[in-house]
């Protein structure tokens, strides 16, 4: 069973994540913040992240910085409410795997997690592969970027 990490600062979002994936067999895990995220990461080793950007203290691009410094391979979808240009190519030059906004359906970060799930023996053995970067994603209609 593969092992979630959903940070998020929104409680609500956190519990309707925990919900959607868990009655998909995931085993998920929740942090409120940036800081208790970190922890469970290193603690834990899940199989993916889903990340919000934009939380107090310790935002998610602090958070996928310290992440990408232990693991540069690590699968993060960020899910987020809003980005601006500035934003997509701070998280594109971190090496995102996925990105879903929150305005999507659930369906797609179902779809994104499996997605990335199905990546995960190419990411142990090489940083590119059938995960790409963001900019090739979003060339092949991967990626969901709000108006």
């Amino acid at each position: 069973m593969a092992k979630i990490l959903v940070i998020d600062d929104d409680r609500g979002i956190r519990h309707l994540l925990d919900a959607l994936l868990r009655d998909k067999g995931y085993s998920v895990l929740l942090a409120e913040n940036g800081q208790k995220g970190l922890e469970l990461f290193r603690q834990e080793r899940p199989d993916v992240i889903v990340l919000d950007l934009k939380m107090p203290e310790m935002d998610g691009l602090t958070v996928l910085r310290h992440v990408r410094s232990l693991n540069l391979t690590q699968p993060v979808i960020i899910y987020l409410g809003a980005w601006t240009p500035k934003t997509e190519q701070q998280i594109r030059a971190l090496g995102i795997t996925e990105t879903v906004t929150k305005d999507c359906s659930l369906d797609r970060l179902e779809e994104a997690v499996k997605r990335v799930r199905s990546c995960l023996p190419t990411l142990e053995k090489k940083r590119e592969g059938c995960c790409q970067r963001g900019s090739d994603r979003r060339a092949a209609g991967q990626i969901h970027r709000p108006k």
